[in-house]
């Protein structure tokens, strides 16, 4: 019965933080926000949302191992989108490298995308820094520096985000029932898509700690290694199959902007929040996983930034990482 409630919650989580997305980007291209600022920013917080939201009530819950989990799940997304999610964009361009205009060459908003990446760097190393369990007179100022960080970032790539967003390249909103769904809804319509999409994130992530616990209880498995493994794979990749789409089609501000807003998002508000109510004591296990998601930020400004260009060395390199990840979590059992 855990098993199936934790399929319940991850088909709830998911249908959530589609229509959350859906309603998002129709609400970027509403106000005229550029593409950079819708993938980053817009679409980025949509998918990052169900894995923050998998913390918060982990942390709200204060059930026995609750902190080890929300930890898990606050580093453990970052890293499997600077691996894994990276990793497999990647290929996709390379697979479709004939098919894309620009081939292998990188076609994105360059601003955005240094600047997601170095944010990223910036406080997922410090993240790395405070393993040890710093004492709250450090960790509570840190935790406010993070969450103020976020919407600073906001701030400067919504002002220089790119070009808006065509309105043939949007899916249709879920909840436009009229005839033709290319038509453009209103901000009402779209705003109330999002509400209802986030009530089913926030229901879908407390049923997921709930039945994690009560698993890994059973199993005698480490709740944070569940958490840095099954947690990001349900919430974070999925989502991320329309970077997989739009890195086909061309589309590489959108597809990146996806990954590395996620990345600004992850490394930052729930990074603040893991400080301010928690002792942010990382396991091995959570600290390797910092050390690999650096790793893939790194080798992601070296190719995509600087080389402007989606390399197969690159892509191997993405997608070891957390091949490495999981083989040394497997052996440590």
């Amino acid at each position: 019965m855990n098993v199936f409630l934790l399929a319940v919650s991850f088909a709830v989580i998911l249908a959530g933080a589609l229509l959350f997305t859906n309603a998002v980007e129709w609400m970027g291209h509403g106000l005229r926000l550029g593409e950079g600022a819708v993938g980053s920013v817009l679409a980025a917080v949509g998918t990052a949302m169900p894995e923050t939201l998998i913390a918060i009530v982990a942390l709200v819950g204060a059930k026995q191992g609750a902190d080890q989990v929300a930890i898990g799940a606050i580093v453990g997304a970052p890293f499997l989108l600077a691996t894994l999610a990276m990793g497999l964009v990647g290929f996709f361009a390379y697979l479709y490298r004939e098919r894309r205009a620009q081939g292998l060459a990188l076609r994105a908003h360059r601003e955005t995308l240094e600047r997601d990446l170095l944010f990223f760097l910036a406080f997922f190393a410090l993240s790395l820094a405070l393993a040890w369990g710093p004492p709250a007179a450090l960790r509570i100022p840190i935790g406010v520096l993070a969450l103020l960080a976020y919407p600073f970032y906001i701030g400067r790539t919504l002002a220089r985000g790119g070009e808006v967003q065509e309105h043939e390249t949007l899916q249709p909103l879920v909840f436009e029932r009229r005839s033709e769904r290319r038509m453009r809804p209103g901000l009402p319509l779209s705003a109330i898509q999002l509400l209802v999409g986030l009530g089913a994130m926030v229901g879908g992530a407390h049923l997921f700690v709930e039945e994690l616990l009560n698993i890994a209880g059973d199993l005698g498995v480490d709740a944070v290694v569940l958490a840095l493994i099954l947690a990001p794979l349900a919430t974070e990749l999925p989502e991320k199959v329309n970077s997989f789409f739009w890195v086909r089609e061309g589309k590489d501000s959108l597809a990146l902007g996806n990954i590395t807003g996620a990345m600004v998002f992850q490394s930052t508000i729930p990074f603040g929040i893991g400080l301010l109510f928690t002792d942010w004591a990382l396991n091995l296990g959570a600290a390797f996983s910092v050390v690999l998601g650096l790793a893939g930020g790194f080798l992601a400004y070296e190719a995509l930034h600087r080389r402007g260009r989606f390399e197969l060395p690159a892509v191997l390199c993405w997608l070891g990482l957390y091949l490495v990840f999981i083989v040394v979590i497997a052996v440590r059992g």
